[in-house]
């Protein structure tokens, strides 16, 4: 999935960096609010993580902006404030969740892992089409009774075909997925990955299809 970290702390945001792509996520990390809105308004999002304290503003002006643009993203806001009326605040401002400084990495994996269930609309995550199973926060794929082992971009490729099956992908639009904005990666890269997850699926009752000039498409028997 790709995450937007917005937090000033070179430190930190280098450390939760780190944690999440160990996890195959995809993140950009912004310090500042004006990036930080730079960045959501160009790109798409599965989580924003947000600081409240940055060095051009408070963090909350950007959780107002963002909700009142109607934004759906989900956001868990880090905060050292302990507070219960700061944390109400957050959490009436449109907050989804929020972890209190200084906390352990493993607590922040797993409350993403939490608002994502929540936002799919289920505590489980697994997606059945035909005879294929796919649960992208666990990162499993079963291919009729086959367990399926995908690398990091197999498996955050085929979740945005997941989400929407029958939908064509442009290729530059699955690259701005895939990646963050500081990774030099071409078009051709994701005609590889395409290639991959061509060769887990064989015998399935799922296919990705080239559409020449417009991109690909998971499409079910």
């Amino acid at each position: 999935m790709k995450f937007l970290l917005i937090e000033d702390n070179y430190d930190l945001a280098q450390a939760i960096c780190a944690r999440m792509q160990l996890d195959g996520h995809v993140i950009d990390h912004a310090g500042t609010i004006a990036d930080a809105i730079a960045f959501s308004d160009s790109g798409e999002y599965d989580l924003i993580l947000l600081d409240v304290m940055l060095p051009d503003g408070d963090g909350r002006d950007f959780l107002r902006r963002h909700r009142a643009g109607k934004g759906v993203t989900p956001i868990i806001v880090l905060t050292a404030r302990s507070q219960v009326s700061d944390r109400i605040s957050l959490l009436d401002l449109g907050a989804d969740d929020y972890v209190t400084k200084p906390f352990d990495h493993a607590e922040l994996e797993a409350r993403c892992r939490a608002v994502l269930r929540r936002n799919a609309g289920s505590a489980q995550t697994v997606v059945r089409m035909g005879d294929v199973a796919f649960d992208p926060v666990a990162g499993v794929l079963t291919v009729g009774e086959t367990l399926v082992s995908l690398r990091n971009k197999e498996l955050r490729l085929l979740e945005v075909l997941f989400n929407a099956p029958g939908q064509i992908f442009p290729k530059q639009k699955l690259v701005d997925r895939l990646f963050s904005y500081d990774d030099d990666v071409s078009e051709n890269a994701i005609e590889v990955y395409i290639g991959r997850l061509r060769k887990h699926l064989e015998g399935s009752q799922l296919q990705i299809s080239t559409h020449r000039g417009l991109g690909y498409r998971l499409d079910h028997d």
